[in-house]
C-alpha cells in the first residue's frame, strides 16, 4: 500500500469526519477545497508543482468515495478492476467508459475517473497504484494508459 493511502488509513482510523470532507472536495476542482487541506497537505509538504497535488487531492477524494468497511478482496489496478467488474455485470459499455477514460485529457480526467469509481463500488481498487499511474498521465509515451489498458484486456 502506497505510504499516502496508508497515511489517509490512519487519519480515517481516528476520525471518520475526513472522508466525509474527502468525498465532498470531488465537488471542486482537485486542491480547491480548502476544509481537505489538512488531510492531504501535510503529507505532501514541499509539492509545488501543480499537476501532483492536484492528483494527491483527486486519489484522496476517490478513496474517499470508494471506502468500504472491511472490503474483501485483493486490491487490483484499474485496468483488472474494470475488467473485473465487466465480467460480473456483463455490461457491454464499460470497455466504451474505459477507453473514453484513458483517451481523457487533463481537463476530464476528474469527471471519467469520478465515474468510473462509482462505477467500480465492489471492486477492491488500489488507490496506491491508481496515484502513481496518475502521476505520469501527461507521459509523452501514455505509460499509464498503456499499462491499464494491457490490464483490461489480458484480465
Amino acid at each position: 500500500m502506497n505510504g499516502f493511502i496508508e497515511w489517509l488509513e490512519k487519519l480515517n482510523e481516528k476520525d471518520t469526519k475526513v472522508r466525509a470532507v474527502l468525498r465532498r472536495s470531488l465537488a471542486f476542482d482537485p486542491g480547491a477545497y480548502v476544509p481537505a487541506y489538512p488531510y492531504v497537505e501535510p503529507f505532501i509538504r514541499g509539492e509545488d508543482k501543480s499537476w501532483r497535488r492536484e492528483m494527491y487531492y483527486l486519489v484522496a477524494g476517490l478513496w474517499a468515495v470508494h471506502w468500504r468497511e472491511g472490503q474483501r478482496g485483493q486490491p487490483m489496478s484499474l485496468g483488472k478492476a474494470c475488467a473485473a467488474y465487466q465480467t460480473a455485470s456483463g455490461s457491454t459499455s464499460t470497455e466504451r467508459r474505459f477507453i473514453n477514460m484513458l483517451d481523457a485529457d487533463s481537463d476530464q480526467l476528474p469527471h471519467r475517473l469520478r465515474q468510473m469509481i462509482a462505477l467500480l463500488k465492489e471492486q477492491a481498487i488500489d488507490f496506491g497504484d491508481l496515484l502513481k499511474g496518475l502521476l505520469y498521465w501527461n507521459d509523452d509515451q501514455k505509460r499509464t494508459q498503456n499499462t491499464w489498458a494491457r490490464d483490461f484486456y489480458r484480465t
